[in-house]
């Protein structure tokens, strides 16, 4: 029977001519199985209110055409209730974006650069909050006063009295991380066109150092960009961007909480090895004999789902299936609730309407302890990756490097 091979997604996001190496995406985009963007308008009311159940179904059965991806993921990731109308979410959409600008004045207030169209990648604060007097942080501060070079006996001068030192530690901490997040912007996705504009490169950093202010629990760790910048190319509004990014690191922000001992995301890596133990007993041992029993080597691929290991379209490929499959009609309400106490209504509702697939069954029928909430399918895919290159994996792996490969 013939098949229609699909049409390459890659188009849509542009690469640069001269990256040659960058793997090519196997998404295709099907007649029929991938969500369209006339299935997508279809899948409205007259009133606005989207049929979830028929939207989730076409999602898992070929993902998302790229035209429509940001406003879907609007919905897969929470932003807003499939059974709400178009002014209430019109509303909601106008209250968040006047939110985001209000946080965004805060920043700017404390470090102007914010919102300035561009960032920096040099530290501009001690961790004692005084302000650094190098000359590359003078340039970037104020490119257009060209280099700015010292003169030779202020090169062993105090700090100058007119730069106030920083007191309150939460600023403090807010403004060392602003270079780093300047840093890890100019590394992600350099391969795209999209961000050979630099108002692209300036829009994820001042995302980026808005949402570093407003979490004040695990504020901005490496990691963020890779997970932030696909919402840059989707959603052309900052703001809606912004929030599209803040209900996405919901979902993960415990993956980037650190305390002396540990990282969020070991749990993942205990839970991993648990499971792999189980289905794969012989595997296990052998990436225990080989010193990699805390399953360390998939660090990477649960902190940023998979970003480095796919092509950009795949990983968002990826994304959107993960999502559709364990997507919560209540997600929006639960998240709206959490901003203030929660209520009895609203625990209740952190029920999962999770679908399991067939490495979670054959994890809970071997006699697993049920999870609440149930574990992410990120760690049962790395798990059924695991699976799949048993064999492989059992003959020729003689170190971690070989695992990873």
């Amino acid at each position: 029977m013939w098949r229609d091979p699909g049409v390459p997604a890659d188009s849509f996001y542009e690469v640069r001519p001269e990256c040659t190496d960058v793997p090519k995406s196997r998404f295709r985009i099907k007649a029929g199985k991938t969500l369209s963007e006339r299935k997508w308008r279809a899948a409205f009311s007259p009133e606005g209110y989207l049929d979830i159940g028929k939207t989730l179904s076409r999602i898992q059965r070929g993902g998302i055409h790229p035209s429509i991806r940001g406003e879907v993921w609007e919905f897969l990731l929470g932003c807003y209730d499939p059974r709400s109308g178009i002014e209430e979410r019109d509303e909601i959409r106008e209250r968040r974006r006047d939110q985001y600008a209000k946080w965004k004045e805060v920043c700017q207030a404390l470090f102007p650069l914010v919102g300035s169209g561009r960032f920096i990648t040099a530290p501009v604060i001690t961790e004692d909050g005084q302000p650094i007097h190098d000359p590359l942080v003078l340039l970037e501060n104020n490119p257009e006063s060209g280099v700015i070079v010292p003169a030779p006996d202020m090169l062993n001068a105090k700090p100058s009295c007119t730069a106030e030192r920083v007191t309150d530690k939460r600023i403090i901490q807010w403004m060392l991380t602003l270079h780093q997040i300047g840093l890890d912007v100019l590394r992600t996705d350099r391969t795209l066109v999209f961000y050979e504009k630099k108002e692209n490169l300036s829009k994820l950093w001042d995302i980026l150092a808005v949402y570093a202010w407003i979490d004040t629990d695990v504020g901005y760790c490496q990691g963020m960009s890779d997970l932030c910048s696909p919402m840059i190319m989707l959603l052309s509004d900052e703001a809606d961007a912004f929030w599209c990014f803040e209900r996405l690191m919901r979902r993960l922000r415990g993956n980037f909480r650190c305390t002396d001992s540990s990282v969020g995301v070991e749990a993942q890596l205990t839970n991993l090895a648990e499971i792999t133990q189980i289905i794969d007993p012989k595997l296990h041992q052998h990436i225990e004999h080989l010193g990699g029993g805390d399953y360390l080597f998939a660090f990477r691929m649960l902190m940023v789902l998979f970003r480095r290991e796919f092509s950009f379209c795949d990983s968002l490929y990826l994304w959107e299936m993960m999502w559709a499959l364990e997507y919560d009609p209540n997600l929006f309400w639960v998240y709206e609730e959490a901003e203030a106490e929660k209520s009895e209504e609203a625990k209740l509702r952190l029920k999962s309407m999770r679908h399991y697939g067939k490495y979670e069954r054959e994890y809970m029928k071997n006699g697993a302890k049920d999870a609440h909430p149930p574990l992410p399918i990120s760690i049962f895919l790395v798990a059924s990756v695991l699976k799949e290159k048993s064999s492989v994996l059992l003959q020729q792996a003689k170190g971690l490097d070989d695992v990873v490969k």
